[in-house]
């Protein structure tokens, strides 16, 4: 939507859409760049229902028939991926309209699994889950939201699963002790690239993982896998064209040292800051995220990624990336992309609102049971910080819900959840310090019972 290469619509009609869509997707991005307040469910749904009311219209001028993309189509992905993000943040993650956003991530990521060709099982396995989890949310959601969302998505994750299973099919062909063989070499090719891409190069950790690959074509017999009885395992062409690969790349890793020329360098340097900071928030993302801070990141790498000619990443002058560089920079992307993927998974069905609330029940959650996976305490007054902070958190409540204002915030459920699971992991221990201590007095008296 920013290239004047994307062309308006030529139906007036069309244009009119396109200028109310442009202004929701501009009172979109106003309120995500709000920090001074919390995203509240009923502004997100005021845009919601804007948006859906011009997807209908859309709908009644198009008949189902579309000839060619515009601008139009353009600023109505922004809005429908900027509205999901946008109920992810404020907690309703189990809905469809939070769904749009992942399957758009899904695509991108089966996009590069398929032009790569390298990806493991554990890959499409965290995909197919993922996609499962979606289909439970559309089947619940026909009731509640607009007819062409939930066709739209069906159709989304419909393609995703087609790509999926086309994936799938490369692995089955592999005997399972190649699979295993074939899922090292995508991880040792995935650390090399992560060692090419760091502040300082180590060639240390790279000869290490070049050492691991010699050992895994040592284990060859006249070029081939074979199982003990000397019989080819099916796909070991697969797997040592893969080995060839990794080896290949070790040596040009080794070459480089992690050196980009200058005409890649700004590329470079915006996809690792983009990655760093994807890290990061990975690491931190319970305190620091906010859903949809991800559209940024998502628009960054998108014009990367969709600048590239014939699959090259072009410089200045129109001069394809050399296999180095290109290799370096989809590795930038498609982890970026990796990470994006990860932290949407990860959302908690919780608005920002009551995250910190949230979070601080997690992270009680994990010391009580710490605590008593550790045998426990030694007396009930161990337990009293425990104590002292659930009733602080348990007296924030207003007639049993947690407030920010006058607003109620979605999550009130899974807070509530965690807050009685704190509860009763607490109420365990009190019990059993009690025990704890009546046996230790028993024992005294039978002592001091015997000294007399």
């Amino acid at each position: 939507m920013d290239t004047p290469a994307i062309p308006l619509p030529k139906d007036e009609r069309e244009r009119q859409i396109l200028d109310k869509l442009t202004v929701i997707r501009d009172k979109l991005i106003l309120l995500k760049r709000d920090r001074t307040k919390y995203i509240r469910s009923q502004d997100v749904m005021v845009l919601y229902d804007e948006l859906i009311e011009q997807v209908k219209h859309l709908n009644e001028i198009r008949k189902g028939q579309c000839h060619g993309e515009n601008r139009l189509d353009k600023v109505l992905e922004s809005c429908f991926q900027l509205i999901s993000l946008f109920f992810m943040t404020v907690g309703r993650t189990n809905e469809a309209p939070a769904a749009y956003a992942v399957t758009s991530t899904i695509k991108r990521l089966l996009d590069h699994l398929t032009e790569a060709g390298l990806y493991s099982p554990k890959d499409l396995e965290s995909i197919a889950t993922t996609l499962s989890k979606l289909d439970v949310i559309l089947e619940n959601a026909e009731e509640t939201h607009s007819p062409y969302l939930i066709e739209l998505l069906e159709h989304r994750t419909k393609l995703c699963k087609y790509m999926l299973a086309k994936l799938q099919t490369k692995l089955d062909e592999m005997d399972k002790p190649l699979q295993a063989i074939y899922e090292k070499l995508i991880s040792i090719m995935r650390s090399m690239s992560l060692a090419n891409t760091k502040t300082k190069f180590s060639t240390k950790e790279v000869l290490r993982l070049q050492e691991k690959l010699k050992e895994i074509d040592a284990s060859r017999v006249n070029g081939k896998f074979v199982d003990k009885d000397g019989k080819e395992y099916s796909g070991s062409d697969t797997v040592s064209e893969l080995l060839s690969r990794c080896l290949t790349w070790s040596d040009i890793v080794l070459d480089r040292k992690g050196a980009i020329p200058e005409a890649f360098r700004d590329k470079y340097e915006v996809l690792i800051r983009i990655r760093n900071d994807l890290e990061r928030i990975s690491i931190t993302q319970a305190w620091s995220l906010r859903e949809t801070d991800l559209y940024d990141f998502q628009r960054e790498l998108d014009k990367i990624d969709e600048a590239r000619v014939n699959g090259n990443f072009i410089d200045p002058d129109g001069n394809p990336a050399e296999l180095y560089v290109q290799r370096t920079l989809l590795y930038l992307i498609r982890r970026s992309y990796g990470y994006i993927y990860y932290l949407m998974c990860s959302s908690e069905p919780v608005s920002e609102a009551l995250l910190p609330v949230y979070n601080q029940l997690q992270t009680l959650k994990r010391c009580l049971v710490e605590v008593k996976n550790s045998g426990g305490v030694s007396s009930v007054r161990e337990l009293y910080p425990y104590s002292l902070k659930l009733n602080s958190i348990d007296n924030m409540r207003v007639d049993g819900k947690f407030m920010v204002g006058n607003d109620i915030p979605e999550g009130q459920g899974s807070v509530c959840e965690l807050l009685a699971e704190c509860f009763d992991l607490a109420y365990e221990l009190r019990v059993q310090a009690d025990e704890m201590e009546d046996e230790e007095e028993r024992l005294a008296q039978g002592l001091g019972g015997s000294k007399d």
